[in-house]
């Protein structure tokens, strides 16, 4: 037996099969879930979620979602639970910064609507998928939420400014979440997973460093994998972490806990 058997739940944001959303969807389905996949839309991007979702399971469910728009966000929520009986768990691993911005030294120029964009998608979608699976999930008892933060949310990473602080509202919004909805049974918590590349980590100045320093600095010795975080969100996901809520887990090979 899986320590998912039954449950059902949504990804938001698999990009491709070097995504935390894939190594969390990974995990999740090898023990017992089902996925559904919520992508970009377009053509292009439908194909490339849809072959990383296809790695993991055959036939996934897939549905397009600007993340920055209600109505797609109603119709995805809605469409979701025509298909499915449960949400008993939703992942949202999307972020969002104008990279013309994500350099060392331009944080204080970064323009009014390239910040409000930053904190929209990254940290406001949060709330904004939450409210629309709330019903869904009490009705089944409950349900776990969690969202994908990093480290630049609580110190300064050379490059991530507007970034940092778009994960620093990600990660109070989560624990206002979790105040709110605890007493339907729903849990929300943040992972603030080590450096990964990525699609979005790539875009990111300074960090072709990152990787290096997980080497030589973290407690681990070495730098995290996609599987260090798909492991945890099985833990948060399933009854083994029904009495946490509201926390931010590092999951980094000790890189948080260094002063320098």
């Amino acid at each position: 037996m899986g320590l998912m058997d039954g449950k059902q739940g949504l990804i938001v944001g698999v990009a491709n099969d070097r995504s935390y959303a894939f190594h969390i969807a990974k995990a999740l389905t090898e023990h017992g879930a089902t996925c559904a996949y919520a992508h970009i839309p377009g053509d292009k991007n439908a194909r490339r979620t849809g072959k990383a979702a296809e790695k993991i399971a055959p036939d996934p469910w897939l549905h397009p979602c600007d993340a920055g728009s209600d109505d797609d966000l109603d119709a995805l929520f809605q469409q979701y639970k025509k298909d499915f009986a449960r949400l008993d768990f939703l992942v949202h691993s999307i972020a969002f910064a104008d990279r013309d911005w994500l350099q060392p030294g331009k944080f204080c120029v970064t323009p009014r609507q390239a910040y409000l964009d930053a904190v929209d998608i990254s940290a406001y979608t949060l709330s904004a998928m939450a409210g629309r699976a709330k019903d869904q999930m009490a009705s089944n008892g409950g349900g776990s939420i969690m969202a994908m933060s990093y480290y630049g949310a609580e110190k300064v990473i050379p490059g991530y400014n507007v970034m940092g602080v778009a994960k620093a509202a990600l990660e109070s919004t989560s624990r206002y979440l979790a105040s709110e909805l605890g007493e339907h049974g729903i849990r929300v918590n943040t992972i603030s997973g080590g450096y990964l590349r990525t699609l979005a980590s790539s875009a990111v100045g300074g960090v072709d460093q990152m990787e290096q320093a997980a080497r030589e600095k973290a407690p681990l010795r070495r730098p995290v994998e996609g599987s260090d975080v798909g492991n945890t969100a099985v833990f948060l996901a399933s009854d083994l972490g029904a009495g946490v809520t509201g926390e931010n887990i590092y999951v980094d090979c000790g890189m948080s806990i260094l002063g320098a």
